[in-house]
C-alpha cells in the first residue's frame, strides 16, 4: 500500500488520516538495503517486508521480471537476509545440535541447505550452511533474524556450559551484503568478471573471489528460483557498483520480489511463515532429505525425538506437503481450504499464483496424509466456490541446477 491509495478519501477523514498516519510509521520503521536508492532510481515498487523497505517490482512488472529470469538472468538484492559465519574448532559440533544436516560429512566448500528446530520438531527457520574450510558460512531469513539469534544464543550458551573451554563464536556479518544473479545466462554474464573456471562451480558449492574487480566476494551456486545462478556476497561499501556493473550487462534486468515468489513456487521451493513454520515438521514438509543418514542414526539435534518417530517405518505423520494444480477460476491463495471430491475438508493452501511458465494456477498446502497421493482429484474453495484441481509433483517446473557431466 502507499498514500496513492488515499486518493479516493475525504480529505478531512479521521480514519483516512489515521491510515496514513500509521503508514508513515510503518514506512520510517523499515529498514533499507545498501540499495534502497537504486532501486528507487530504477523504478521500483516498494513495499514493507520482514522490516525492510522491498522492491515487489520494478516498471516491468512481475511477470516479466519472472519470465526474463528463466529465459536470461535477472539481478535479486537479497541484502536483507541474515548473513554469519560460526567460527572455531567445535563449530560443527554445536551447529549440529541445531539443524538435523549431516554439517561433519559436508566437504569443504561445499553447502547443504538445512533446518533450525524447536524442541517439538518444528522449523524454527531454513539456512543454507556451507562448509568454508575454517569456518561455517550460514544465510537466514531476514523475517526470523531476531529469533534465530536469539535461539543459537541461547544454545551457545549452553553448550559452553556443557563443554568447558568449547570453541565457537559467531560472527555477523552486517557489513556484507548479498546479491543473486538468476538464470540461464548467469555463467556467461558472471564469467566477464571474475578469473575463476565457473565450470567447477558446481550446484551448492561455494568459493571467495574478485568479482569485476570488488575483492573479498564469496560466490555461492545456488538460488531460489530454480534456475542455474549464483548468491554473492559482496561488502557492503561495494554493493552499489557490483549492482550497477551487472545491470549494465546486457541481457540483466532487476527482478523483485514478486517474480521471487512466483519462481520459487514454480520450482516447489519452501517460502518460510507460509509453507513451513514451527508447527511443521520437516518430514511434513517434505523434507526430510535434509536429514543427513547418520543424523537419522544418532540424532542429538533440538527435536529429534518427535522427527525420528516420524521418520520410522509404518510411520506417519499427521500431514503432508503438497503440489496442487488447478486449471480453471481463480488462483488457489494462501489460507483457501481443499477439499476431498465428496467435499470433506482435509486441508490448506500455503502459496498460491498463476504459472507463467505452466500457464496454470498452480499452489502448495498441506493435506491429510491419508489424501496426498499423487495424481489424487480434489476441490478448492475460493470465495464459497468449489473449483477442481489435483494433486501433482513437484517442482511444476523442472530445475535447471549446474552438476558437472
Amino acid at each position: 500500500m502507499s498514500l496513492a491509495g488515499f486518493r479516493g478519501t475525504r480529505l478531512f477523514s479521521p480514519r483516512a488520516l489515521n491510515l496514513v498516519r500509521r503508514l508513515s510509521d510503518v514506512q520510517s520503521k523499515l529498514k533499507q538495503t545498501p540499495l534502497h536508492n537504486l532501486h528507487l532510481e530504477l523504478g521500483g515498487k516498494m513495499v514493507p517486508f520482514a522490516g525492510w523497505s522491498m522492491p515487489v517490482k520494478y516498471q516491468l512488472g512481475i511477470v516479466t521480471e519472472h519470465v526474463h529470469t528463466r529465459n536470461s538472468a535477472s539481478l535479486f538484492d537479497v541484502s536483507h537476509m541474515l548473513q554469519m559465519n560460526v567460527r572455531g574448532r567445535d563449530r560443527v559440533a554445536f551447529l549440529e545440535k541445531l539443524v538435523v544436516a549431516d554439517l561433519t560429512a559436508l566437504p569443504p566448500s561445499h553447502g547443504t541447505l538445512t533446518v533450525l528446530t524447536n524442541a517439538s520438531g518444528g522449523i524454527i527457520d531454513d539456512a543454507v550452511i556451507t562448509n568454508a574450510d575454517d569456518y561455517c558460512y550460514i544465510v537466514l531469513n531476514a523475517g526470523c533474524a531476531d529469533k534465530d539469534l536469539a535461539h543459537i544464543r541461547t544454545h551457545l550458551e549452553r553448550y559452553r556450559a556443557e563443554n568447558k573451554g568449547a570453541d565457537v563464536d559467531l560472527e555477523i556479518l552486517s557489513d556484507k551484503g548479498l546479491l543473486a544473479l538468476q538464470g540461464p545466462k548467469m555463467a556467461e554474464i558472471l564469467s566477464q568478471g571474475v578469473s575463476s573456471d565457473l565450470s567447477k562451480l558446481t550446484f551448492m558449492t561455494s568459493a571467495v573471489m574478485t568479482v569485476f574487480g570488488i575483492s573479498d566476494c564469496r560466490v555461492t551456486r545456488c538460488g531460489y528460483t530454480g534456475e542455474d545462478g549464483v548468491e554473492i556476497s559482496v561488502p557492503e561499501n561495494r554493493l552499489v557498483d557490483l549492482a550497477r556493473k551487472f545491470l549494465s550487462i546486457d541481457p540483466v534486468q532487476p527482478a523483485g520480489l514478486g517474480a521471487r515468489d512466483s519462481l520459487r513456487l514454480e520450482a516447489g521451493l519452501c517460502l518460510y511463515g507460509n509453507d513451513i513454520d514451527e508447527t511443521t515438521t520437516p518430514v511434513e514438509a517434505g523434507l526430510s532429505w535434509c536429514i543427513g543418514k547418520r543424523r537419522r542414526e544418532v540424532g542429538g539435534f533440538v527435536g529429534s525425538e518427535t522427527i525420528l518417530k516420524q521418520l520410522q517405518k509404518g510411520s506417519r505423520p499427521r500431514r503432508r506437503r503438497i503440489g496442487l494444480i488447478t486449471e480453471s477460476g481463480p488462483p488457489p491463495r494462501e489460507g483457501v481450504t481443499i477439499l476431498s471430491q465428496s467435499g470433506e475438508e482435509i486441508g490448506t493452501v500455503t502459496s498460491g499464483c498463476p504459472s507463467p511458465t505452466k500457464k496454470k494456477n498452480i499452489a502448495m498446502g498441506y493435506v491429510k496424509s491419508g489424501q496426498a497421493k499423487i495424481g489424487t482429484e480434489v476441490q478448492v474453495r475460493v470465495r464459497n466456490k468449489a473449483y477442481p484441481g489435483r494433486i501433482t509433483k513437484m517442482p511444476f517446473v523442472e530445475p535447471k541446477y549446474y552438476y558437472p557431466a
